[in-house]
């Protein structure tokens, strides 16, 4: 059965986007800029890499707990369809999709995801390894396009990766409402969090020495450069990865490495770099178990499971929509 793909990110959507967000970013102080950018075929590409390496557990994790519990999860969730927010390679998918084909019910899979020859390629490959089953993909963007999302059936959403981390705590709210928004009663979510550990290993695994996550960091700036005819010097910033206690969450930034001036074309701004000026390119909240259910309760989505790997390094966690 052939995929069917709708895409919402069209090339001028996506250059108003980036433009809004350099020009307010690149004014702030601190400033910032948001960590959606990485994600050209380079930055994917350097990702998938970094899941792989040593210091970076919570891939790992997540699969152990997943391997472990998928049955229990195919089986709780009753799902005839499933909906991957953030769908990538969909290389874990297969686990879930693997357990919910056993019990007969599965029929359709709908990944979610920003890069459309990424959601184009996985697309292909599940449709012709599931046969029978209906690929729907989306390409889209997380804070505009979920209610285009395919609706029907009894639907487990996932968002898997510790990805939620990504959003500061009152942008998790507002997604976690909108995701909320978008499911009928009985329909249920499988949401991954890294949980709150020793910093000394959080940090390792924001900053490999062999440089991965650094070249993966300062990629955001070759894609402004490439985007939007910036003559950004990747090199002159160092990467530098901090846990930030009071908020529990690690910080990726860029650190000017000596005063300098970046002139953005495509913006018709240059932007003024003191030695030492960073820019906030990531955060990655860590989370604490006792704290999942009441947000989670919070958008009306009531937890049922909470599953850890051995270790107690990373949370899975299945809740349902009520009402």
């Amino acid at each position: 059965m052939e995929p069917v793909i709708d895409v919402h990110l069209h090339p001028e959507w996506l250059d108003q986007q980036l433009r809004a967000d350099v020009a307010e970013g690149l004014a702030a102080r601190p400033r910032e800029l948001p960590p959606k950018w990485f994600y050209d075929d380079r930055g994917s590409d350097l990702f998938d890499q970094i899941t792989r390496l040593p210091d970076y557990y919570p891939t790992r994790r997540e699969r152990e707990i997943l391997a472990r519990e998928v049955a229990v999860i195919a089986e709780l969730s009753g799902a005839d369809t499933i909906v991957e927010l953030g769908s990538g390679t969909s290389e874990k998918t297969r686990i879930v999709l693997d357990a919910c084909t056993a019990t007969g019910r599965l029929r359709r899979y709908v990944p979610f995801d920003s890069s459309e020859a990424t959601l184009q390629a996985a697309a292909v490959e599940l449709a012709a390894a599931y046969p029978g089953l209906a690929v729907h993909g989306v390409v889209g963007d997380f804070e505009h396009h979920l209610s285009a999302i395919p609706a029907g059936g009894c639907r487990l959403l996932m968002l898997l990766g510790g990805t939620i981390g990504n959003f500061p705590t009152e942008s998790r709210k507002d997604f976690l409402a909108t995701v909320a928004d978008t499911m009928a009663p009985g329909d249920c979510f499988l949401l991954g969090f890294d949980l709150v550990k020793d910093h000394h290993r959080l940090v390792a695994a924001y900053d490999d020495p062999d440089g991965v996550t650094a070249a993966f960091n300062r990629n955001v700036l070759s894609v402004i450069n490439r985007r939007l005819e910036a003559d950004f010097d990747p090199e002159q910033f160092a990467h530098e990865a901090r846990f930030d206690a009071d908020e529990e969450w690690i910080e990726m930034w860029l650190r000017s490495r000596r005063a300098q001036r970046v002139t953005i074309e495509g913006l018709g701004m240059s932007v003024d770099f003191a030695a030492g000026e960073p820019i906030r390119t990531e955060i990655s909240a860590k989370f604490r178990p006792e704290n999942i259910g009441p947000e989670l309760a919070a958008v009306g989505l009531a937890m049922e499971h909470l599953w850890t790997d051995a270790q107690g390094d990373y949370a899975l966690t299945l809740s349902r929509m009520t009402g």
